[in-house]
């Protein structure tokens, strides 16, 4: 009987829920999923981690390359990340090129790794106007069930803590690089930005952690990304109705405590990665 109501009346029945201020999956409304973070999966990559919120699940592998700076930015090296969302992750993706959700997903990543400073890219830098490094960050969703923005911020800053790139000096007669792969460095992460996404039920009732089937029935999505400073670093919201004052305060509040989770959470799995070799 359930479970012809949940599909004949999918908003009615999650409201039945909303009213005793739980959700059908048992959780509590300002409740996350259980979220677990493997690192250094990928052995061919730099720096690597695997992140599960929930049943969604991103994969996230660093490739550091050697290759010149920009002319406007001779001192940096830079950042490229891709977001891809593919058919096996679920239903809603079509083979061929990104879709309009990928690429959302790819600037958000792209706009938080600038406003964040999550790296100096000035740390990239190896000879001023020749030779930087150049850091591709390709995240992929292996099971979509909501909340991706969320899962692929913790991916990519586990993945760039566990990245180590290969030490490089130049050749003072040939002026070549010479790259040592037997010394690395880790690299220096700057700051810890942390997303937290929540959605807006009947304008009124706000949850968060969205599953897939909740984003599609809400009236309001908005994702919050703050720092270990509690810091707005930034926001995004694909659409909906506005959101009031009082609620946007209550999501950044509850995106703050959601970074000082996600920080801990990475911080005890790099100490016992370490531990362990």
């Amino acid at each position: 009987m359930a479970a012809g109501f949940k599909t004949a009346e999918p908003l009615e029945y999650h409201r039945s829920f909303l009213k005793e201020n739980c959700r059908p999956d048992g959780r509590e409304l300002t409740e996350f999923r259980t979220t677990t973070l493997n690192i250094g999966s990928i052995s061919t990559a730099d720096g690597s981690a695997l992140v599960k919120v929930g049943n969604t699940t991103v994969i996230c592998g660093i490739k550091a390359e050697l290759t010149n700076p920009t002319v406007e930015a001779p001192g940096k090296g830079y950042i490229v990340p891709n977001v891809d969302l593919p058919p096996l992750c679920s239903s809603r993706f079509r083979p061929g090129p990104p879709g309009e959700q990928a690429q959302a997903a790819s600037q958000f990543i792209a706009d938080v790794i600038e406003s964040s400073e999550l790296i100096q890219t000035e740390d990239l830098c190896i000879d001023r106007g020749k030779l930087c490094w150049v850091l591709y960050c390709d995240l992929m969703c292996l099971d979509y069930d909501g909340n991706v923005l969320d899962a692929c911020v913790i991916a990519l800053l586990a993945a760039l803590k566990n990245t180590q790139l290969p030490e490089v000096t130049i050749n003072t007669e040939t002026c070549s690089p010479q790259v040592d792969l037997e010394k690395r460095r880790v690299l220096h992460i700057h700051k810890h930005p942390v997303s937290a996404s929540l959605c807006v039920f009947d304008d009124s009732i706000l949850i968060t952690d969205p599953t897939a089937e909740e984003e599609s029935l809400t009236s309001s999505q908005l994702t919050v990304v703050t720092d270990e400073e509690g810091r707005l670093c930034a926001m995004h919201k694909p659409g909906g109705t506005s959101m009031s004052a009082e609620k946007l305060q209550e999501c950044i509040s509850r995106a703050t405590a959601r970074q000082q989770e996600i920080q801990k959470l990475i911080d005890k799995v790099i100490h016992s990665v370490k531990a362990a070799q």
